[in-house]
């Protein structure tokens, strides 16, 4: 056991001895933000580009002291628990012990809490006291099995879990870290990745830099850092390839990874957390995705990643393994101590076999025994503990920080150039104002939102096109069903149909926009999650980048339907019409994009949807009247999307005052009375004058425009004022949509 210590601490503290000596004896390579300000001082001399560049220390400045900043982040007894149903349990009168249902194990009892999970209890343990240590300059690996905790421990590392919830403290540098500041010098890249399919590789990450580089930054010296990323990601030969979909030939899987990877480090952050970022990748692919992790951390960067069964050559790129069995700690240390750890165990691992595949197996089969992984981890705990006290004598327990504060470092590191977006138009480096909330103003991160939106709808033109051929079917059907109606109390009849119909069908047609947030919900998680850009400033561009497709839907479903149907008002007529069909399609887009904030689900979203469409035109006024509709369900005529239209188009149809649409006989057509001669109904209309004292002949208007609006109950708003709400809807529910994603975007556990 001694000799197992002895060995680590000398290799923890001569790896840091090394990095000392290296660093003030040679001229180290500098960074990558460091390359890009000479590149961008030597554009500036050449075309007299006056952009605010970042202060960079100059070689000769650091002879004398280490280049790189050391950053050390601890994280301490970390516990994690959730509340679940307690285990079933099947008495021991149907066979001898206690069995759980659905553990997956060896028997176990009450008396036999397996890694930390308690039985016939509520909750749950996932992380149990976890502590550790990760510097820049290195990778450190979580490893595990299934549901050992690997990713639970990234999202507490990452802030991804509620305070209320993760027990224990992370600090870097010593110094507890808060979220604003958390969010502004890290990045996490989850497992899987989330991209705009019809983006080539390089217009992805100049969004990326769009969002996370501040607009001091010129935009020659944006594209310059993206080109340099994507020569360190070794994307260079596929830089013009789309990302692709399932419908779309694109990059392949290790290189999405890599972009993944690129998106979230553009701004060259401090701390980069990976959940799986090997998953589903072969050998091969999973290698170069870890050798550009270990470049990343060369620059000066805390890498930290989850890693479910390493190959060797993977093995040999790693500084740290932490496995983790249960949510305890199994083993913490160098990857060239696993053998004299295990060894010393009593499990040795034979000469030809991979050291974390032995490690995982062996971890496995105690899992599997009654006592479960707690010999190991009690064996770890005094492992530690030794190791501890080794360096507390040969070190002094100090951390390579060279005693400076955390806010003090970032300091540093923004100067030389490390933590680009995190470096404002002044060189003040206040606690403060020591990093920026967000590194851009609203109106920048509205057009960069806009700009990404039409580049992706613009590649995919099937989607519009299928939605403006249901629009111009609709409206050619409907044309030739209600072609030139007449003004008969039957042409009446058929005008109210086509409105009623017309009316719902733009809110139907809307139901496409529920998808498109579907769609992009993980990848506006992950971008506000580290504050790329404004939930309001998404909401803004979603709104904008909607318009001209409305616009153009509006204008063709109305040229259609209009003329055809031989609708009222002449010119004015049509553009009022033409302005009532826009509104309709905005507030039944709003309307669906807020449902999509809502159900997570589009099959689910469909339904509701459907139902609430239908609903809408029930109360419309169409089918039943509003002083004929109940008191207790008059409020949902009120909050109807298609009410508000409906009225509107009837106005505007029967507005005119001289316009006569039932004359004479035509009172009896939609009567029993419509079959008989007309002969005869002259006669009646002629009894019926001498019973009133009113001469009534065949020519007499009896109904006008204004008799068939009272009559349909169309009487407390005028077109206009019905345009303004319906515009109004549209704005409300796009409100409700950005508090849906304001409260509905923590992406916490709890």
């Amino acid at each position: 056991m001694s000799r197992i210590m002895a060995d680590n601490t000398k290799d923890t503290t001569a790896f840091y001895d090394r990095r000392r000596e290296a660093a003030a004896n040679s001229a180290p390579s500098p960074t990558l933000g460091e390359l890009l300000k000479y590149v961008g001082d030597i554009r500036k001399e050449g075309s007299g580009d006056e952009t605010p560049a970042h202060r960079v220390l100059e070689m000769s400045e650091t002879s004398n002291e280490p280049r790189s900043l050391p950053f050390v982040l601890s994280f301490n007894n970390l516990t994690y628990s959730v509340k679940v149903r307690s285990k079933m349990a099947l008495p021991a009168v149907f066979g001898g012990s206690t069995t759980r249902l659905g553990g997956g194990g060896a028997p176990a009892t009450s008396m036999e809490a397996v890694g930390g999970e308690r039985l016939f209890s509520r909750s749950k343990v996932l992380l149990n006291d976890i502590s550790g240590q990760a510097r820049d300059g290195e990778i450190l690996a979580v490893l595990g099995a299934s549901g050992s905790g690997k990713s639970t421990l990234i999202d507490a590392l990452a802030n991804r879990i509620a305070k209320g919830s993760l027990k224990g403290t992370v600090t870097l540098n010593g110094e507890q870290l808060e979220s604003r500041l958390l969010k502004v010098i890290s990045a996490y890249v989850m497992q899987d990745d989330l991209l705009f399919p019809m983006l080539t590789v390089e217009e992805t990450l100049m969004f990326a830099a769009e969002f996370r580089l501040p607009r001091t930054l010129s935009k020659s010296k944006k594209k310059l850092r993206v080109q340099a990323l994507i020569d360190q990601l070794g994307l260079r030969n596929a830089a013009k390839t789309v990302i692709g979909d399932e419908g779309h030939r694109g990059v392949s899987g290790g290189e999405r990874r890599r972009v993944s990877i690129g998106i979230d480090i553009i701004h060259d952050p401090i701390i980069l957390l990976l959940d799986e970022p090997t998953s589903g990748l072969d050998s091969t692919s999973a290698y170069m995705v870890v050798k550009v992790l270990q470049r990343i951390a060369q620059s000066g960067s805390i890498v930290i990643m989850s890693i479910h069964q390493p190959s060797y050559r993977i093995l040999g790129l790693l500084d740290r393994l932490l496995f983790l069995s249960r949510g305890q700690t199994v083993y913490s240390g160098s990857p060239t101590n696993l053998p004299l750890y295990f060894s010393d165990f009593g499990h040795p691992i034979p000469d030809k076999e991979n050291r974390t595949e032995f490690a995982l197996d062996l971890i496995r089969e105690l899992e599997g025994s009654p006592g479960g992984t707690k010999s190991l981890v009690e064996f770890n705990k005094s492992w530690q503990n030794l190791k501890r006290s080794r360096n507390s004598i040969s070190t002094g327990n100090e951390t390579p920080t060279h005693g400076l504060s955390l806010k003090e470092a970032i300091g540093a590191s923004i100067s030389r150039g490390k933590l680009v977006s995190g470096a404002g138009a002044s060189n003040d480096i206040n606690p403060n104002s020591l990093v920026p909330t967000f590194a851009n103003p609203m109106w920048m991160e509205l057009m960069v939102l806009s700009k990404r939106s039409f580049t992706n709808s613009r590649r995919m033109p099937e989607l519009f096109g299928i939605r403006l051929g249901a629009v111009v079917v609709t409206g050619f059907i409907l044309a030739t069903m209600y072609w030139n109606l007449d003004n008969s109390p039957k042409g009446v009849q058929e005008r109210l149909g086509f409105f009623a119909f017309a009316m719902s069908t733009t809110f139907y047609t809307c139901a496409d926009a529920l998808p498109v947030f579907l769609q992009e919900r993980y990848i506006f998680l992950r971008e506000t999650a580290y504050n790329a850009y404004r939930r309001s400033s998404y909401v803004l561009s979603h709104s904008l980048v909607a318009i001209p497709a409305l616009v153009f839907l509006s204008f063709a479903f109305s040229a259609i339907t209009f003329w055809a149907v031989g609708l009222d008002g002449g010119f004015s007529g049509f553009v009022f019409y033409f302005f009532i069909i826009l509104a309709s399609f905005w507030a039944g887009s709003s309307f669906v994009t807020f449902l999509s904030g809502v159900v997570p689900h589009v099959m689910l979203g469909y339904t509701i949807v459907v139902a609430i469409l239908a609903y809408f035109l029930l109360f419309s006024g169409f089918f039943i009247n509003r002083d004929r509709i109940p008191d207790y369900w008059i409020w949902f005529h009120y909050i109807s999307l298609v009410k508000y239209p409906y009225e509107a188009v009837l106005q505007n149809e029967f507005q005119n005052p001289i316009k006569c649409f039932v004359r004479g006989t035509q009172i009896f057509d939609n009567s029993p009375l419509g079959e008989i001669d007309n002969s005869m109904k002259v006669k009646l209309l002629q009894s019926m004058s001498k019973s009133l004292g009113v001469n009534i002949t065949s020519t007499t208007c009896l109904t006008t425009g204004a008799d068939i609006l009272k009559q349909q109950g169309i009487t407390d708003l005028s077109k206009w004022n019905c345009l303004w709400v319906t515009v109004a809807w549209g704005f409300f529910f796009r409100i409700l949509f950005y508090f849906c994603l304001l409260l509905g975007s923590k992406n916490k556990r709890r």
